[in-house]
């Protein structure tokens, strides 16, 4: 018996039987031989962390643009801040922490540069082609803009994931909106536990960091939290992370569903509204999201424009047949925001001219 299947044995021997098991996985769009060592889920950890694209999520927004600050949160924090939260209710519940972690460390793998603000933009702008949802995006990521090279040194388009972990990327998203409790597979819900995991981790995650970044830059105090959040969640924000995750594996312990408890549940949307008020939409970063958000325009106006000048990766997907202004999307999604302003200081800027 090779360690990988050791590893699936230790999985049917302690893991929940509403767990999610890599032996028994939908498996691949084009199917593979085993690996020896790893199992399917994690072998599409090793080849998320191992992208491009997630790479360049050290250098893509958060909550502030760009910031020069090097305590703030980055996309790459986030996600693996989101990892952290996922993979302890992951393994407190028995469910598949591989899973897990492989679903959360690629579902924002799509996002563009300049965060909401960038994806708003380009949703926009690309509405005749279907508009931009990041979600979505992060899912055409893995099976179609990644460029993968094979242990016989070819290259190949797409990560080629499990079904399991597509199917967690493509459900993760809430938006801004209530955090509603629905069965699994339901529309629009994950299939799987570990992926309502991952998708309600995401909340809690960025709710906790983007209060503390919010506090770190002076825009609220901790004092000026609602105080009914701070009665359910603790008067300390040291306490929160803690009361959220208790909660959701207290509440969660049937495995009917990943769910909270309605008061903590409540506790967490009213900070999260609070925080969209004062911070995502308050007025320190409102004149800079607009600045951001022309900026994204006027690239992506330029580039439809002059779609040749794309990198050959994406030329090559437009000579496949992809119309061109989706592809025009695909080169901008994937631009960090440090690379989207020199660009756009480069191609829309004059240049003084020297004699």
């Amino acid at each position: 018996m090779n360690p990988r299947e050791q590893i699936e044995r230790r999985e049917r021997d302690w893991l929940s039987p509403k767990a999610a098991l890599a032996s028994t996985s939908h498996g691949r769009e084009l199917p593979e031989s085993e690996d020896e060592l790893r199992t399917c889920f994690q072998r599409d950890r090793d080849r998320i962390v191992h992208s491009k694209a997630f790479r360049r999520l050290k250098h893509k927004t958060q909550v502030f643009l760009a910031p020069e600050g090097d305590h703030y949160r980055t996309r790459l924090t986030h996600t693996l801040e989101v990892a952290q939260v996922a993979r302890t209710i992951a393994r407190a519940l028995r469910l598949n922490e591989d899973l897990t972690e492989a679903i959360v460390l690629a579902h924002d793998l799509g996002h563009p540069p300049f965060g909401h603000a960038g994806e708003a933009t380009l949703s926009d702008v690309m509405a005749p082609v279907g508009g931009f949802r990041h979600y979505e995006q992060s899912l055409r990521v893995v099976e179609l803009l990644e460029v993968r090279v094979r242990s016989d040194g070819t290259t190949v388009r797409g990560l080629n994931l499990t079904w399991e972990v597509r199917d967690g990327i493509a459900t993760h998203s809430k938006g801004l909106g209530d955090l509603e409790t629905a069965e699994p597979g339901s529309e629009g819900m994950p299939t799987t536990l570990e992926g309502q995991v991952a998708r309600l981790s995401d909340r809690i995650a960025y709710v906790h960091h983007d209060t503390d970044d919010a506090i770190r830059a002076g825009l609220i105090t901790e004092s000026k939290v609602p105080a009914d959040v701070r009665s359910v969640l603790g008067e300390r924000r040291g306490q929160w992370l803690g009361r959220l995750v208790m909660d959701v594996v207290e509440s969660s312990v049937d495995l009917a569903v990943i769910k909270m408890t309605g008061n903590v549940r409540v506790a967490l949307n009213t900070l999260k509204d609070f925080l969209s008020e004062r911070v995502y939409q308050g007025p320190v970063n409102a004149a800079e999201i607009r600045k951001a958000q022309r900026l994204l325009a006027e690239l992506f106006n330029y580039y439809a424009d002059h779609p040749d000048q794309v990198s050959p990766e994406y030329r090559e997907l437009m000579q496949q047949g992809e119309p061109a202004l989706r592809v025009v999307g695909d080169f901008l999604a994937g631009m960090t925001d440090r690379y989207a302003i020199r660009l756009a200081e480069s191609l829309l800027i004059p240049r003084t001219w020297a004699f």
